[in-house]
């Protein structure tokens, strides 16, 4: 604040002193270029009076008059009567303005164009002697004030010239031409001088040729600015008369020894500048104010993230972890906030990394004890299977001897085709063999199921030759077409009926696709499927489920794949009701065993 209004006060005093004094120019030029212009308008007027002598002085019977005999009356009363008609007339309609003309001679003789005169002036002979002695000698006009030569009479002032005879060019009279100073006040109308503003002329004796008639001599003009005037040395000052203090202006004319004058009061001059004045403190306060309210937005926008900062930090400090909402902020304290909000998330994910490294350690720890349950139970489902070996072996030989001495064809398939499947079923160890190994297996499969059936069933083989050398799980793929057949044709077989097998390569992956046409799963049943198949478990052996039936059932299809090659393999199922189901058996590309358990999450 204390900024502000230093900024600002420097700013309205350097802009009021300055613009005070550029005011005071315009102002004192104003008013010198007006009085110079109502000077040569009145220049100009006055002018008039000495082109109409010009004129009347050209006048032959004017120039008789003033060398005429002055006992001659008769000459008298016929010059009278000419130039009064046709002199004094005539200059009249050219020259409007002329209020009184008149011709005196020397020898006290005088015409003139009102009777008003002969009563204004009752000598002749002394008034052509006084006037006579105000008059230049290079026979020029002067223009005379009347304060002068009548200072009791009315205000007015005359133009007089010398008059010279035919004969002689000696000086034999004077022209005179009258007028009212009001018809020069009537140029100085325009002027716009303010409520308390005048202007008045005076001559170079101090006389006042014009004057406001309003107002007292004593309230606008003293000894002191007469001298000022007269003096001639300052056009421009300021005196305080009357109790206020007023500036003059003068300007000396060309066409008559005198001076004109304007004068107005410094208050009305300065009134534009008081405004000014006043203005700048209005505009100061407002701004100060406006400034002020922005000041205070402006440091609260700085102080609220700071104490919001430090809020968070003491938080901290209590062990309350919050992140700071930085509404996107561009400036310093975004950077903090931002900075500490990473901070922030950073030692939150290290404490929950920390957290998840203790509890994966102890979920391993548990893991590892569900994997040695599994592996007794995969180990116990293998002795189930091997169950003497040797002795099935002889049992299955018998049974073959038996068939070819009766000669059944079909027994003996059977019991090949059985034998075979237990020599492969019964190695427990997880060591890989390939896609043909297990082609063979199924082989075996749909050899006994052809008899059981009583009737043969195709299976559709997709497989390149480059990929049936292709390691994979032992007792994987015929478990799937034995719960195709178990689950996917519910009424029996018919001739529309098909599986199919396809194997392919995909990116980094193996895949062996192996789909039918037949019922098909509801949504809800492919669902509880997927969930069995996410469990990641053995199934028990003693488990009657449809997921469960026919060799070690899906889901141990499922787990000893990822038991052997990792948990991103196994199992996917696709199904749709009435129209079939798709098992998608996914693979390493190269067949690497990883033999690793790792605890899924989530």
């Amino acid at each position: 604040m204390i900024l502000i209004i230093i900024s600002l006060s420097v700013v309205g005093t350097i802009t009021y002193v300055q613009s005070s004094k550029l005011l005071d120019r315009q102002l004192e030029r104003y008013l010198s270029q007006m009085i110079t212009h109502a000077a040569y308008h009145t220049d100009l007027y006055l002018q008039t009076f000495d082109n109409a002598s010009k004129t009347i002085l050209s006048d032959r019977d004017v120039l008789k008059f003033v060398e005429m005999d002055p006992n001659d009356s008769y000459q008298y009363y016929e010059l009278s009567q000419r130039i009064q008609s046709k002199v004094f007339d005539s200059a009249f309609i050219i020259y409007p303005q002329i209020d009184l003309i008149y011709v005196i001679n020397q020898d006290g003789k005088a015409i003139t164009t009102k009777d008003i005169f002969q009563e204004e002036v009752k000598d002749y002979t002394s008034y052509y002697h006084l006037v006579e002695k105000n008059l230049p000698k290079d026979g020029s006009g002067a223009i005379i004030n009347s304060a002068t030569v009548a200072p009791g009479d009315d205000q007015y002032i005359t133009f007089i010239r010398r008059v010279r005879g035919i004969i002689s060019h000696h000086p034999r009279g004077i022209l005179g031409m009258k007028l009212n100073t009001k018809e020069i006040s009537k140029l100085w109308g325009q002027m716009d001088l303010g409520e308390k503003g005048y202007s008045f002329i005076v001559d170079s004796k101090g006389n006042f040729v014009d004057k406001p008639s309003e107002i007292k001599t004593d309230d606008y003009m003293n000894e002191e600015i007469k001298a000022k005037l007269l003096s001639g040395t300052q056009d421009t000052f300021t005196a305080k008369v009357g109790g206020e203090k007023r500036m003059y202006v003068s300007q000396s004319l060309h066409a008559a020894d005198w001076h004109m004058v304007i004068s107005v009061p410094i208050k009305e001059l300065r009134e534009p500048i008081l405004n000014i004045r006043y203005t700048t403190v209005i505009a100061g306060a407002v701004t100060l104010l406006i400034a002020l309210w922005i000041a205070g937005r402006f440091g609260k926008s700085l102080v609220q993230p700071l104490k919001k900062l430090v809020r968070h930090m003491r938080m901290m400090e209590k062990g309350e972890w919050q992140t700071i909402d930085d509404d996107e902020r561009q400036d310093e304290f975004g950077f903090l906030i931002r900075n500490y909000n990473i901070m922030l998330t950073r030692l939150t994910e290290m404490i929950e990394r920390v957290y998840e490294a203790e509890l994966k350690s102890q979920k391993t720890e548990l893991n590892l004890q569900k994997i040695a349950l599994e592996q007794h139970k995969a180990e116990f489902q293998a002795l189930q299977l091997q169950i003497n070996p040797h002795f099935l072996y002889n049992t299955l030989e018998t049974i073959k001897c038996y068939a070819v001495v009766q000669d059944s064809e079909e027994i003996m398939d059977m019991v090949e085709a059985m034998a075979a499947m237990l020599r492969y079923a019964i190695q427990t160890n997880l060591r890989e063999i390939t896609v043909v190994n297990e082609l063979k297996h199924v082989l075996n499969y749909m050899t006994i199921l052809k008899h059981r059936t009583q009737r043969d069933f195709e299976l559709d083989v997709d497989i390149p030759p480059a990929l049936l050398l292709h390691k994979m799980v032992r007792l994987t793929l015929q478990p799937l077409i034995e719960n195709m057949f178990q689950h996917a044709f519910p009424d029996g077989i018919q001739a529309h009926h098909r599986i199919r097998i396809v194997a392919s390569v995909q990116g980094e992956g193996f895949r062996i696709m192996v789909e039918d046409n037949g019922a098909g799963m509801t949504e809800a049943q492919l669902q509880s499927v997927r969930e069995k198949l996410q469990l990641n478990q053995l199934a028990e052996a003693d488990s009657h489920t449809i997921y469960h039936k026919g060799g070690l059932g899906l889901m141990n299809v499922h787990r000893r794949i990822q038991m052997v090659y990792g948990e991103v393999y196994g199992l996917a199922i696709e199904s749709i009701a009435e129209q079939g189901t798709r098992i998608t058996m996914s693979l390493p590309l190269d067949g690497t065993i990883i033999c690793t358990y790792e605890e899924r999450v989530g």
